[in-house]
């Protein structure tokens, strides 16, 4: 029997706020997260502006597990999912009787601290390698860490690593899960940390923003590398009238495709199939369809290409169309989850949140953009889209949660 999945639990790291509450703010006000970035030394590098998180303080959210013994990234998706649990009001007594999954997707995993190795390594050899940095590198930390301190034995505990949509695949992997009634629970989502290769070959591509990332302008000139975490608590419609529990939206449907075209080129033919496919999972017409949250780098190609595949589906004038990247920069394997966190809020709190720095559409994209101005707005249902190097793409369609209509 298929199960209705709802949304009742959010926890976001990021870099324009930390928390449910802050990243709603923010959202609303089109706040920036783009500065100097310190992560990483930037020498060499004539632009080095980035989205970072910026005095995030783990120990309060990391109870079991040392934070030293864990990366970046992992830190990040250990907060963002103790943050969701209890913005879901459920206690680990609670989740430890109840049969879940971990998903939590990533770009770079624990790449920090591999840059950071690799420098040791051919200073001094591997003798000089940190031990402690050895460790907590794996990318399957980020998934298995979240279940050992929150003290979560009957989970699966899994990573993605599809890059730049992992979080979206994530969601999906979690929404199949609860939908099936394989598991009672999901925390989903993605996580990443800002990395010196990661930016370097952004860089190398000739793709990274001097200044800020304008999505759909005229003048866009790239992205911004961005970090954080966002996890989401999936659970049945059941389940979550029965505790009460905030229902921030339903989770409609979901489709992954990959059209194994190019190593970095986005496909319009493969993108518009996804969104087609997404939108007959969740049983939902084009014209029903209140907002889309695209992926929206800010860089020439994937612009260009993603608005075609979404006039392709939705007519020359499609929906309003933002992208969070504008806020958030490009967080990688998180993109897609904290959109899809941002998109739960929207529709919670009735508004559109606004694509920022913008100054003139690009007539190829051809879309409204809500420029640098959050709107009121009354959203059912909402498209979230995630698209990933070698063409791996994942959208993912939300909706507000009405008891009364059959789904």
């Amino acid at each position: 029997m298929s199960r209705r999945v709802v949304v009742t639990g959010l926890g976001v790291v990021s870099s324009i706020g930390i928390g449910r509450a802050e990243f709603a703010e923010a959202l609303r006000a089109g706040r920036s997260g783009a500065r100097p970035i310190g992560v990483f030394d930037t020498e060499g590098f004539e632009h080095t502006m980035g989205c970072e998180v910026a005095g995030f303080d783990p120990r309060p959210w990391i109870r079991r597990v040392d934070p030293e013994e864990l990366g970046r990234a992992s830190r990040f998706a250990v907060a963002a999912s103790r943050m969701a649990v209890e913005d879901a009001g459920l206690t680990e007594d609670e989740l430890r009787t109840r049969r879940g999954m971990v998903c939590v997707g990533t770009t770079d995993g624990e790449a920090h601290d591999l840059d950071a190795l690799t420098e040791l390594e051919l200073a001094h050899g591997p003798a000089a390698l940190d031990p402690v940095r050895v460790r907590r590198s794996t990318a399957t930390r980020l998934s298995a860490t979240v279940a050992h301190d929150l003290a979560l034995s009957d989970v699966e505990a899994v990573t993605v690593a599809t890059a730049c949509s992992a979080g979206n695949y994530a969601i999906g992997a979690g929404f199949d899960a609860v939908r099936a009634g394989e598991a009672e629970f999901a925390l989903v989502g993605g996580a990443d940390a800002m990395c010196r290769k990661t930016f370097a070959g952004f860089y190398r591509l000739g793709t990274v923003a001097p200044d800020c990332c304008r999505p759909f302008d005229v003048d866009r000139k790239g992205i911004l590398t961005g970090e954080g975490a966002g996890v989401l608590v999936l659970e049945t419609a059941e389940s979550a009238l029965r505790r009460g529990a905030p229902i921030y939206a339903e989770v409609l449907g979901y489709a992954l495709n990959c059209d194994a075209l190019h190593p970095v080129a986005p496909d319009r033919a493969s993108i518009k199939e996804c969104i087609e496919l997404a939108l007959r999972d969740a049983r939902v017409g084009p014209d029903e369809v209140d907002l889309i949250s695209a992926h929206g780098t800010g860089t020439p190609a994937n612009d260009v290409t993603e608005t075609g595949a979404i006039r392709d589906v939705y007519g020359e004038k499609p929906p309003p169309t933002v992208s969070f990247k504008s806020m958030l920069g490009h967080a990688m394997g998180a993109a897609s989850a904290l959109a899809a966190i941002a998109c739960g809020l929207g529709i919670t709190h009735r508004f559109i949140p606004p694509t920022i720095n913008h100054r003139v559409t690009d007539p190829e994209c051809g879309i409204d953009c809500v420029p640098n101005h959050a709107v009121d707005a009354e959203l059912k249902v909402v498209q979230n889209t995630g698209l990933a190097f070698g063409g791996n793409n994942a959208v993912v369609v939300l909706g507000r949660f009405d008891e009364e209509v059959a789904r």
